[in-house]
Formats: structure tokens, C-alpha cells, sequence
């Protein structure tokens, strides 16, 4: 264990809870994912069977790692809207700063959706004032 963030509950879509539920109930046990008696599936193990069936998988590049999800995920909640501290919380970064020198180049374009909303606050604050200049100003 990492640290003792490693170790707290971990939100989920109803989906995965669904499809893990299952797992659970074919296979009873404390992991989702065990190994000989029961025992969790260290991380080596993981990745070592994702390098065995990548071929197999016509969407994964030659190079897919497990690592991989977790940037997916993180892309994901990024392009999703997710502000860097529920991202952080999610990946359970120490800092903010570890998640933003990670994913900061994955969020949208910053240069237009500054520009959207600006624009939004402006024409709602000032729209009336600007059309009356517009219209009868000097």
C-alpha cells in the first residue's frame, strides 16, 4: 500500500457495480480479481495478462499497457468537465499539482472556451448596453 488514500472507497459507475457484482457472485471472495487461493492479484500480474491478450483485442495498440486505463480515466473525467481536485481525488494524486504536470495538456481548448465564457457573462451583464451604444452611439 502506498499510502492510506490507497485504501478508501473508490466512486463507481452503476454499470461496473453491476458487472463486478456479478463477478462477485460467481466467484465469492474479498478482491474481484484473485489469484491461486484467493489472494489479491499484485499489479505485475495484471499487466503481464494485458501483455498476453493485447493482440488479441483489435481496438488496443501493440503497446497497451495497464497503465494506460488509468491515463484513459483520467482523460476521460478531464474532457468530462471534472475540476483538477476531483481528478486528483480520483487518481489519488497527492497534489493537485502531480495531477495538473500529468493530465494539464489533456482539458479542452483553453483559448476558445476562455474566449465562450467571457462571452457568456459579458452579453448577459452588458448586452442591452452594448446594443444601446451600438445603436445610438456617437
Amino acid at each position: 500500500m502506498k499510502t492510506e488514500m490507497s485504501r478508501t472507497t473508490v466512486p463507481i459507475a452503476d454499470t461496473l457495480v453491476k458487472v463486478l457484482s456479478e463477478q462477485v457472485r460467481r466467484w465469492p471472495g474479498e478482491t474481484v480479481l484473485t489469484a491461486g487461493e484467493g489472494e489479491q492479484v499484485g499489479p505485475w500480474k495484471i499487466e503481464r495478462e494485458v501483455r498476453r491478450v493485447r493482440k488479441h483485442v483489435a481496438c488496443l495498440p501493440g503497446d497497451f499497457r495497464f497503465q494506460d486505463l488509468r491515463h484513459y480515466f483520467a482523460s476521460l473525467l478531464i474532457s468530462s468537465g471534472a475540476d483538477v481536485r476531483t481528478v486528483q481525488r480520483r487518481l489519488r494524486h497527492a497534489s493537485a499539482k502531480t495531477t495538473l504536470d500529468a493530465y494539464g495538456h489533456s482539458g479542452p481548448d483553453t483559448e476558445e472556451s476562455t474566449r465562450t465564457a467571457v462571452e457568456a457573462v459579458m452579453s448577459a451583464e452588458f448586452g442591452d448596453f452594448a446594443d444601446s451604444v451600438r445603436t445610438h452611439g456617437s
